[in-house]
């Protein structure tokens, strides 16, 4: 299983940069952070700025979308960051969320989304493209590779995502709600004709490690994480909206939404904030890794279980160093194949 970790573009940029070098430091594989313009600072200045300060590490969005940037300019934008430091960027798309409704606009319908992918994917691996009628390629992108991670929630987007996805991308990690929807994307890649396991699969959630005996410090940690509750139940009252509560996402997604009143985006992503107080302890317990690190690892090793091949914890907290360190020092060598020197 690889690690990434899901940072804010928060000023200053040098912190974003300090943390993303931590993380290399401590293991990780990959450095993702939002992509919402108004929100935070612009991710794509700071990816090179992350990409020249590491060595391995790979770079991008969680998740950008169609509607607020324009696809070639994307596909520009990684293409160039790929030449610069050697193939080490990643796309993570969906339909929008914040970076849309700041600007009180629609997330992007999934053909359009569709649409998309294929068209970043193609420019930013060096290949010709048909947009607007005409055939379009980058003449300097040369050995540029990049891969087109979809993040979806309801059964039309885990469908798309198995037919176009090179990675899905669920941001909760209840292993229950992570066992329909991997199997939704497989069931897909089967049908469209791909191989199902050509698919990566990455869960991303809070991670926070204490050391989870206290029930103060457990409340607490709950607290600083509660905010994801609330941005998953953004996405979650669009499936309710489109399929009905009685669909066939499971309950245990929808049902904790009933609730919930309203969403200030200006408080998004945030720890503490006004908007998620709907949000019950069960469920920011099983969307989120809280705990010690053992309980930590029993979670992941029940996540790479059912296929996921990339765990990406927010860093949204008041622990971030320390979550990083133990990760490092403890949970990520416990996830690692064991391998002796002589035997």
């Amino acid at each position: 299983m690889d690690f990434g970790v899901v940072l804010q573009t928060n000023p200053p940029a040098s912190r974003t940069v300090e943390l993303a070098r931590q993380a290399e430091t401590q293991g990780f594989s990959h450095v993702w952070t939002f992509d919402s313009h108004l929100l935070w600072q612009e991710p794509f200045v700071i990816y090179s700025a992350i990409l020249a300060a590491t060595r391995k590490v790979v770079v991008g969005p969680m998740v950008t979308n169609p509607a607020t940037r324009d696809w070639t300019v994307l596909a520009s934008l990684f293409a160039t960051l790929n030449e610069m430091y050697g193939n080490r960027t990643v796309c993570g798309i969906g339909r929008g969320d914040s970076a849309v409704r700041t600007l009180n606009g629609r997330p992007s319908n999934l053909a359009t989304l569709r649409e998309s992918i294929h068209v970043i994917r193609e420019l930013a691996n060096d290949r010709a493209v048909e947009v607007n009628d005409r055939t379009l390629r980058f003449p300097w992108s040369t050995g540029s590779e990049l891969e087109m991670w979809v993040a979806a929630y309801g059964p039309l987007a885990l469908k798309l995502t198995g037919e176009v996805g090179d990675g899905f991308i669920l941001q909760l990690a209840d292993p229950d709600i992570a066992a329909w929807m991997i199997k939704a994307v497989r069931d897909s890649a089967e049908k469209a004709g791909r191989d199902p396991d050509s698919v990566k699969f990455c869960v991303a959630a809070p991670m926070y490690v204490g050391n989870g005996e206290s029930p103060a410090e457990r409340a607490h940690m709950r607290e600083q994480c509660r905010w994801f509750g609330g941005m998953v139940g953004n996405h979650v009252a669009d499936i309710v909206t489109k399929y009905g509560s009685g669909s066939s996402v499971p309950p245990a997604l929808t049902d904790y939404i009933e609730g919930r009143q309203s969403y200030d985006y200006n408080e998004h992503g945030r720890a503490g904030n006004s908007h998620a107080t709907f949000v019950p302890d069960e469920i920011v317990e099983r969307f989120c890794l809280l705990g010690s690190p053992r309980e930590h690892v029993e979670k992941l090793e029940a996540l790479r279980d059912l296929g996921v091949t990339q765990f990406a914890g927010y860093l949204q907290h008041d622990n971030k160093e320390e979550t990083l360190r133990m990760y490092g020092e403890r949970i990520i060598p416990a996830m690692r194949e064991h391998v002796v020197a002589t035997a």
